[in-house]
C-alpha cells in the first residue's frame, strides 16, 4: 500500500484543549493537500471549519469528550448542533459507569438516540477499552451493533492508554457485519499503523500520520 493511500484512512487529529486557531489551520490544509479521511476537531471549531474550507474537508468532531459520562440529553444535544454547524461524523464517547453498573441496555440507546440525533452523518462509538475488561468490551461490541452505529473506536487517547492490537482483533471477532473499527490513541509509528489496517480497521485516528508519510506518498510502505 502507497504512503498516499493509507493517508485516505487516517482521520487527521488535533484534540488537545490548547489547539489554536493556527494549529488547526495547519491541520486542516494538510488534510486538503495530503487527502486525509477527515479532520478530527473539538466542536468549538466546527463552524469556523466549514466557513473556511466548506466542501473541500470532511469534518470530524467528538462528543461527551473524553470521559463521557454526559447524560444522553447532552450528548444529543451536543450533536445536533456539530451536525447544524458542518460535521459529517460524530465520535461519541460511551458513559462507562453505565458499563461497569452493568446496564448496557442503556448504552445501547444511547447510541440509537445519537443515530437518531445525526440521521446518515457517520457515527463512530468510542469504548475508551484502557477501562474495560474482555467480557465488556464482548457486551459492547454487541451494544454498538445493535445501536446501529457505523463504528466502533478503541480510545479517546486521553485515557490511561490508547489503541491496542489485542483489542482491535477481538472486536473484529465480536462486532456485527455493518460496523467498522477504528482505532487510536498512542498511533505514532508505521508499523502500527500498518498492522492496524491488516487487522480490519477501517480508520485510524492519529496526529503522527501525516508527518510521517507526507514525503513517502509514492512509496509502497
Amino acid at each position: 500500500m502507497k504512503g498516499s493511500e493509507i493517508l485516505t484512512y487516517i482521520d487527521h487529529t488535533l484534540l488537545q484543549p490548547t489547539a489554536s486557531w493556527a494549529q488547526i489551520q495547519e491541520l486542516c490544509e494538510q488534510a486538503i493537500v495530503y487527502k486525509t479521511a477527515s479532520v478530527c476537531v473539538p466542536p468549538c471549531y466546527i463552524k469556523r471549519i466549514q466557513e473556511t474550507y466548506g466542501e473541500t474537508i470532511n469534518i470530524c468532531t467528538v462528543i461527551g469528550f473524553p470521559l463521557g459520562y454526559d447524560t444522553t440529553e447532552t450528548k444529543v444535544a451536543a450533536a445536533k448542533q456539530a451536525v447544524k454547524d458542518g460535521a459529517a461524523e460524530i465520535d461519541m464517547v460511551i458513559n462507562i459507569s453505565d458499563v461497569k453498573n452493568g446496564s448496557y441496555d442503556k448504552v445501547t440507546d444511547e447510541i440509537v438516540a445519537m443515530r437518531k440525533a445525526i440521521g446518515k452523518k457517520l457515527l463512530k462509538v468510542i469504548v475508551e477499552a484502557c477501562y474495560l475488561n474482555e467480557d465488556e468490551k464482548i457486551m459492547l461490541c454487541q451494544a454498538v451493533t445493535n445501536g446501529g452505529a457505523d463504528y466502533i473506536k478503541t480510545s479517546t487517547g486521553f485515557g490511561t492508554s490508547g489503541a491496542t492490537h489485542s483489542d482491535v482483533r477481538l472486536f473484529a471477532e465480536h462486532i456485527g457485519p455493518k460496523v467498522k473499527i477504528k482505532a487510536a490513541g498512542g498511533i505514532r509509528n508505521l508499523t502500527d499503523i500498518k498492522q492496524y489496517l491488516a487487522e480490519g480497521c477501517s480508520r485510524i485516528g492519529a496526529s503522527a500520520a501525516v508527518n510521517l508519510l507526507k514525503d513517502r506518498l509514492s512509496d509502497e510502505i
